[in-house]
């Protein structure tokens, strides 16, 4: 009976000490995770500076391409607008659309040789394909943090500490592809 209250104390001392690893590693996560999408919209940011140089660079060559031009600039501004770079799946969204709409671009720089073979279109296609692959590392990144911090907090038991302390589940950043949802060509012979 006289080692209860030592017991009872020691029982106290260490839920307390694990509650304060748990706090402590539950915000270093979601610090690790805040910090991969700020990643993320720095890359998507410069991206979206190149391609007023890449759109006027197509447009000496093909300025009869409007649509294609207005398309690349409004899906380049919804890439960068604020509700786009602060929630993922508006961000992903944004994201297919552009890509969709670049693609159109591209296509419409394959009908003019002159243009393939300008060095200021090579330099900015080389600097946007660089830019994709930097979107595309962080994205990784910032997704496998969103795992492992999504997994910490619903785990047991230190779901007991990220419940009372608002540690909620963060979003995937996952790009829509505007090709998946058409229907596949039909090739008749």
């Amino acid at each position: 009976m006289e080692f209860l209250p030592l017991i009872l104390i020691g029982v106290v001392a260490v839920l307390v000490i694990y509650s304060i690893i748990t706090y402590n590693a539950l915000v270093t996560l979601r610090t690790r995770v805040d910090e991969a999408w700020s990643d993320i919209t720095v890359q998507l940011k410069r991206r979206a500076d190149l391609i007023p140089n890449l759109i006027e660079t197509v447009k000496g060559y093909a300025a009869h391409e409007k649509e294609v031009f207005e398309n690349v600039t409004q899906a380049r501004a919804a890439t960068v607008s604020p509700q786009a770079l602060e929630h993922p799946a508006q961000a992903g969204q944004a994201e297919g659309e552009l890509q969709g709409a670049l693609k159109s671009l591209f296509a419409v720089s394959e009908a003019y040789p002159q243009l393939v073979a300008n060095q200021n279109f090579l330099e900015l296609q080389k600097e946007l394909t660089d830019t994709e692959n930097k979107i595309m590392a962080s994205r990784r990144f910032y997704n496998g943090g969103v795992s492992e911090y999504n997994i910490r907090i619903q785990q047991f038991p230190s779901n007991l500490i990220a419940s009372p302390f608002r540690f909620d589940d963060r979003e995937f950043f996952e790009v829509e592809d505007p090709g998946a949802i058409q229907e596949p060509p039909t090739i008749k012979f």
